[in-house]
């Protein structure tokens, strides 16, 4: 027995709105395949060359891998200290950010202004921000030598000794947790409050309600959270290079992974060498990612008890 496709016909008025979507995001598309997918691949074809910017690339094939993974010692400590930085501050801000949101969470007088507040820092452009750090951060007249001093303990070599400029980067980082916590915010409002209030019928505590009820129900924003976090951690630049410099002083300690991709681009030219780093950086955190996600289906609970 033949069976017959039916092709679905559009009527001119569905056609013209198809049409007028299309044009809505022409321009995103535009701008997605000129500065997002043309620079990948650029990259991918660079990291095979030599190309210096005056000269034409020439092709070397896997030669800047070779070099990378054998002969430059600054790529193994740019990847260890990306990885310490990353598996601190990481897990540190997502648990600051969900412990501020769970205080903005409360019903107070004010509330408004304390999550505006907390929010603001988020604001102030990244220079400026580990300026202040920088002074905050002082051996002379620093505010957190003065808060050690006042409390009988030693002063810290912030920025100086090799051992605290990585611990000082991480603290950096938390001055911009308002946004996670905005983020972790939004999700706790979305709890339903009379899962809350059976839970505290059956018994539950504070801390059981939030262990059995609130965390199950955030977990898609805390995997939201975590990936953003592990995306930004890896790409870490300003505060590295405004403290440190290219040569990510001191010692080599706050040399991350993006401070040495813009040495050899910009301080080198080397082009060729710095797209084979960043393309080890986007095949990382595209490694990382997939594995995150990979585990959500463990971990991250979805409405109607849907993983």
């Amino acid at each position: 027995m033949a069976i017959k496709l039916r092709h679905r016909s559009y009527s001119p008025l569905r056609r013209r709105e198809a049409y007028a979507g299309l044009l809505f995001v022409l321009p995103w598309i535009a701008s997605l395949l000129v500065f997002t997918s043309y620079p990948i691949i650029a990259a991918f074809y660079f990291s095979f060359t030599r190309y210096n910017i005056i000269e034409p690339p020439k092709w070397v094939g896997l030669e800047n891998y070779r070099t990378m993974f054998s002969n430059d010692p600054y790529f193994w400590i740019s990847v260890k200290n990306s990885l310490y930085y990353a598996l601190v501050s990481v897990p540190l801000s997502l648990v600051i950010a969900l412990l501020l949101a769970l205080l903005l969470n409360a019903n107070t007088r004010f509330i408004g202004m304390y999550r505006t507040l907390f929010y603001l820092p988020a604001l102030v452009p990244p220079v400026a921000g580990t300026i202040v750090f920088i002074l905050m951060f002082s051996p002379e007249g620093g505010l957190l030598n003065s808060l050690l001093r006042m409390v009988g303990l030693p002063e810290v070599g912030w920025l100086t000794d090799p051992r605290w400029s990585k611990p000082a980067l991480i603290i950096l980082s938390l001055w911009g947790v308002g946004t996670s916590a905005l983020i972790f915010l939004a999700g706790l409002k979305e709890v339903p409050r009379v899962l809350l209030e059976a839970a505290e019928i059956d018994g539950a505590g504070a801390w059981q309600k939030f262990r059995h009820v609130t965390v199950p129900l955030l977990s898609p924003v805390i995997l939201f959270n975590l990936v953003m976090g592990v995306i930004y951690s890896f790409q870490v630049f300003t505060p590295a290079f405004v403290i440190g410099g290219t040569t990510g002083e001191p010692l080599d300690s706050t040399l991350m992974f993006m401070v040495l991709i813009y040495r050899n681009a910009f301080r080198y030219f080397s082009m060729g060498y710095a797209s084979a780093l960043a393309v080890i950086l986007f095949l990382a955190v595209l490694f990382v990612t997939l594995v995150i996600f990979r585990s959500a289906r463990v971990w991250v609970y979805y409405e109607g008890g849907e993983r």
